[in-house]
């Protein structure tokens, strides 16, 4: 496989490909482009009431793009998931990531309980796109918050598509849907027009506030 570089990344994203590893020990990379892509549309988020309940409780101090490397090793890890015994992401993943964080494109929300760092998600932003890559959690609820200020996040700043890649039952639940491929490029290719501005809500942003980006409707 030819040397895969951070530019390529930046631009196998803007077609709708993006790299998996077999395993931690994998020593290369692949493209992946599903037939069928997950997205979670952002008008038709879904909040569950119990979710609701927890973000007013503020039980985490939400952080963003400060420690990448804490949550991307955090999602490689396996123990959040006993029936995941392997990861996709391996050391050249870790490695072409960090760089595109350095440059700008890959975004953190983070949930620290004190010193600890116990849940989060990472992707990557162009355009008016973002294209979740990994969640993890080590404390209950963790993930599923990080993903509500993701989504809060979005909507504010402008976004118009949430790529989750793939479908699962943790994200059915938010409202994501599967959608075929062409359907998904039309809709990169529009939200590739747009500037998403990531950096529109303050970390700190009371509970009211991004609650109020997650119940309004476009």
């Amino acid at each position: 496989m030819n040397k895969i570089t951070a530019d390529l990344l930046v631009h196998a994203y803007a077609q709708g490909i993006f790299p998996m590893a077999e395993t931690a020990t994998s020593p290369d990379i692949y493209w992946v482009e599903p037939r069928l892509r997950g997205i979670i549309p952002l008008e038709r988020f879904h909040l569950p009431r119990k979710l609701i309940k927890k973000i007013r409780r503020n039980p985490f101090e939400i952080r963003i793009d400060t420690s990448f490397i804490r949550v991307i090793e955090g999602c490689a890890a396996t123990g959040e998931r006993p029936e995941r015994q392997e990861t996709w992401i391996n050391d050249q993943i870790i490695s072409l990531y960090h760089q595109l964080f350095d440059d700008g494109y890959v975004h953190t929300v983070e949930c620290w309980q004190g010193n600890d760092m116990v849940g989060g998600l990472y992707g990557v932003a162009i355009g008016g796109a973002f294209c979740g890559e990994s969640m993890f959690h080590t404390v209950t609820d963790a993930s599923k918050v990080a993903l509500a200020y993701l989504v809060a996040r979005l909507k504010a700043g402008g976004y118009s598509l949430l790529d989750t890649q793939f479908i699962t039952p943790h994200l059915s639940q938010f409202g994501a849907i599967e959608i075929p491929r062409h359907d998904y490029k039309a809709r990169l290719q529009e939200a590739l027009k747009a500037e998403g501005d990531f950096y529109c809500l303050e970390a700190s942003s009371p509970a009211e506030t991004i609650l109020h980006f997650l119940t309004q409707t476009s």
